[in-house]
Formats: structure tokens, C-alpha cells, sequence
């Protein structure tokens, strides 16, 4: 795998000029070009503030920033895996071609969503300036913030470990594709996206078998979600399906974070050990 680090390495000029390609194509011929990057989630959050935060009386304040600081990297992870995916396939010509390291095709599409959710982060300030702006009150930026790197760096391992995957596979059973595209839909509702981690938590059903909440926890993506939100944003209280009681927010899961940044270093190691295994194979497809 040494090996083929380095040989990576010294193509490193044609990555940057791959995510520099990738950027243009996905935005050609559009109008908005790179604001549909920031729209297509601030859109989203806009409805899921208004039907979970306004419809169902979610009396959370500043509702929206706690609902995009944990969508904008659900969305890095799905987009990544979804555009990797046919990385290969689509590329598949100049793959029988041309010689260059095969996994600079599902790692340029991983650079190009994390610039994005880099963008995105850049947006979600802005919009916690502007709120503060408007109304005055608790600084919005919190000291915790200064983890967000770590948080990056570990969403970034597990983006790419199953983008290079599923890339690899996807060449030769076009089937994983379609089952990757329904699983990360329902990944979102198993994330706590909508919702905060305390409704889990301290849910009545939950309580009575602790065994669901370990269970939960085991999701990485979902560990991830609840962290960039504890680091992000200022604790609330959130209130508890079916009881007028409100749950005190959790602290920073520091055990789950590390677990999340161990089982995402194991699956780029898996990842990279299968994708390296199967892309001399990759010229067989036809």
C-alpha cells in the first residue's frame, strides 16, 4: 500500500487538475453555478425548519443552525459515496487507455465535496453572524469550534474509505449503486439531522431497553452528525416525544467521536485494500 501512496503522490498535479474538472462539469451551463451548492441544503433546512420546527411547535431557538450544522456533513458523506460510485464506469474508456493511479477518480469527486462542505461551513457562519446581527444577544461562536478540523479530518477518512469501496465494486455489479442510493436515504432518518440526540436519548422506549441507544451509536455517521452539532452551536434543551418534560442537553461524546475516527481509518484501509485488489480488474469490464 506504500507503494501506491507514493505513486499517488507524484501524481498529485493530475488530482488538482481532476477536482478542478469536476467542480466546472458539475456547475456547466448553469446560471447559479456554485450558489446551488449552498441552496440545495439551505433549501432543505428551510423545510425541515418549518415542518419540524414550526408545523410540530419545535420550540427550539435558531432551529435551522442546529438542523444544518449536521446536514451539511450527512450531504458531504451521501454525495460522495452517490458520485463515486460511477466514477469508474463513466471513466471506463480512458481507463483501458490511459495508465494513471485508478483511485484518483473516486478521490477527486471526495476533494471536490469536501471543498463544497468547506464552502458550506463558510455559509452556515455567515448565517449565525446575521442572526446574531439581528438579534442581539449570545455570541454564536463557541471555543469549541476550534475541534471542527478533527471532525473534517475523520469525515474525510470515512467519505473516501467507502467512495473507494463502492467505486470498486460498483464497476462490476451495477446493483450496489441502487442499493447505496436507497440505503444513504434512509441513513438521514437514522441521523440525527432532524432531530437531536437527547430525543433518542431520553425517549420513554428507549430508556427501557438501553440496548437501542448502543446500537444507534454504532452508526458513525450519526456520531458524527451529534459531534459537529455539540462543537458548532450553543447547548438547548430539547423536548421529549410524548411527555411535557424537556431533556438537558448531552455533553460532547469524546467515546464516540473516537470511535467514529477508528472505524473511519478501518474502512479507508478496507476501502483502499479492496479498490487496490480489483482495479487491475477494472480493464476486463466491458
Amino acid at each position: 500500500m506504500l507503494a501506491e501512496l507514493k505513486e499517488l503522490w507524484s501524481f498529485r498535479e493530475l488530482l488538482y487538475t481532476m477536482v478542478q474538472r469536476d467542480i466546472r462539469i458539475r456547475y456547466k451551463n448553469s446560471i447559479l453555478g456554485f450558489f446551488w451548492s449552498f441552496l440545495n441544503p439551505l433549501a432543505t433546512t428551510l423545510v425541515m425548519t418549518v415542518v419540524f420546527g414550526k408545523l410540530l411547535n419545535n420550540d427550539v431557538k435558531n432551529y435551522s443552525a442546529y438542523i444544518l450544522s449536521a446536514y451539511l456533513p450527512y450531504v458531504f458523506f451521501q454525495s460522495s459515496v452517490l458520485d463515486s460510485s460511477q466514477s469508474i464506469l463513466s471513466s471506463i474508456q480512458l481507463v483501458k487507455k490511459i495508465y494513471f493511479p485508478r483511485e484518483l477518480l473516486p478521490l477527486s469527486l471526495v476533494i471536490s465535496n469536501f471543498i463544497h462542505l468547506l464552502l458550506g461551513f463558510f455559509v452556515f457562519f455567515l448565517l449565525l453572524l446575521l442572526n446574531y446581527l439581528i438579534n442581539p444577544g449570545q455570541i454564536p461562536f463557541r471555543l469549541t469550534t476550534i475541534y471542527l478540523p478533527i471532525l473534517l479530518v475523520i469525515s474525510f477518512m470515512l467519505s473516501l474509505g467507502m467512495s473507494l469501496l463502492i467505486s470498486a465494486l460498483n464497476t462490476f455489479y451495477e446493483d450496489v449503486k441502487f442499493v447505496m442510493s436507497v440505503a444513504l436515504y434512509l441513513l438521514l432518518f437514522l441521523c440525527p439531522v432532524m432531530y437531536f440526540i437527547e430525543n433518542i436519548a431520553d425517549n420513554p422506549a428507549v430508556l427501557r431497553h438501553p440496548l437501542w441507544f448502543k446500537l444507534y451509536n454504532l452508526n458513525p455517521v450519526a456520531d458524527l452528525c451529534v459531534a459537529y452539532r455539540k462543537i458548532l452551536l450553543a447547548p438547548t434543551d430539547v423536548a421529549i416525544s410524548g411527555s411535557i418534560a424537556k431533556a438537558h442537553p448531552m455533553p460532547l461524546p469524546w467515546m464516540w467521536v473516537a470511535y467514529s475516527a477508528v472505524f473511519s481509518f478501518l474502512v479507508l484501509i478496507f476501502g483502499y485494500s479492496v479498490f487496490n485488489r480489483l482495479k487491475w480488474r477494472f480493464v476486463e469490464r466491458t
